[in-house]
């Protein structure tokens, strides 16, 4: 499995700045025809030889990311399904930062889905969803210079995520796909609730784009496109007062209360300590 994520970083008309935490994923069940092949030995050749060019792939989708934001200044990309390389993601985003500032805004849009047949393990030992949609965003929250506010994209499906964090890293469970997307759905809305209650100078917040027709969420997806995109948009820089909160989570601009356990206190700080032990970071008080 092939992963490359990438850093946007965009300009508002008001001048501030913003970093876009982005990542496409090539899976076998998506776009991975060229990377498929069964498993065991032949498939670990397989990924070995695309890892062999995963500096140029990203290089090439850091290009591709300047083309597509016209004004953007820069892009930086990383893998993020690599503790390694999320970590040293975090330091050129830093290494930017100490030059122009503080971010205003990180939004953390990256994730892959839920079709994943079988529990990939990244070169960690971690399930890729786990490592992607979770300890990524995880790793990028601690590491980087703390920006004004925080915007995590959540799901509808965090409502059927495993409170009880039992068993992170499917040793003992039966691997499911649609239950590891959901896990980390949750996972998301746990850590933009946990930062805002310990950082209450950042504005940090989580939002379900709703059901949309991208390469995830497929063709018939019937939700619109412009209007998932246009919440995080809104919750990075607007100066209404509606968008001026924290620790709230949204769907189409308007509050919507999520699963329960996201606003409760001990889930949020078992999901942090789970994390750090696992990637050796602890979250910032």
């Amino acid at each position: 499995l092939f992963i490359d994520g990438k850093v946007v970083r965009k300009f508002d008309d008001a001048g501030r700045h913003l970093v876009e935490i982005e990542q496409s994923a090539v899976n076998q069940d998506g776009r991975s025809a060229g990377l498929t092949a069964p498993n065991g030995p032949a498939q670990e050749a397989v990924i070995r030889a695309a890892l062999t060019d995963a500096g140029i792939e990203r290089m090439r989708h850091a290009a591709e990311a300047m083309a597509a934001v016209p004004g953007a200044e820069s892009a930086l990309a990383g893998d993020l399904s690599s503790m390694a390389q999320t970590r040293a993601l975090a330091d050129q985003v830093n290494a930017i930062g100490n030059v122009m500032g503080r971010f205003d805004a990180v939004i953390h849009n990256a994730g892959v889905g839920y079709r994943e047949r079988q529990r990939n393990a990244t070169e960690d030992g971690l399930p890729l969803v786990f490592a992607v949609n979770t300890l990524a965003p995880y790793l990028l929250t601690a590491l980087i210079e703390t920006p004004r506010r925080l915007v995590y994209l959540s799901s509808g499906l965090h409502r059927s995520g495993d409170a009880s964090l039992h068993d992170l890293e499917w040793r003992d469970r039966a691997w499911s796909g649609g239950q590891a997307y959901a896990d980390s759905k949750l996972h998301d809305a746990l850590i933009a609730f946990a930062a805002a209650r310990r950082w209450p100078a950042v504005r940090s917040n989580a939002l379900e784009p709703g059901w949309v027709p991208t390469k995830m969420g497929g063709k018939g997806a019937p939700d619109d496109l412009a209007a998932g995109a246009a919440t995080q948009c809104w919750l990075a820089v607007s100066e209404e007062a509606a968008a001026q909160v924290s620790g709230e989570y949204f769907y189409h601009q308007q509050l919507r209360e999520p699963l329960a356990a996201v606003r409760d206190e001990a889930v949020q700080e078992r999901l942090l300590a789970a994390c750090a032990r696992l990637s050796g970071v602890k979250f910032p008080v």
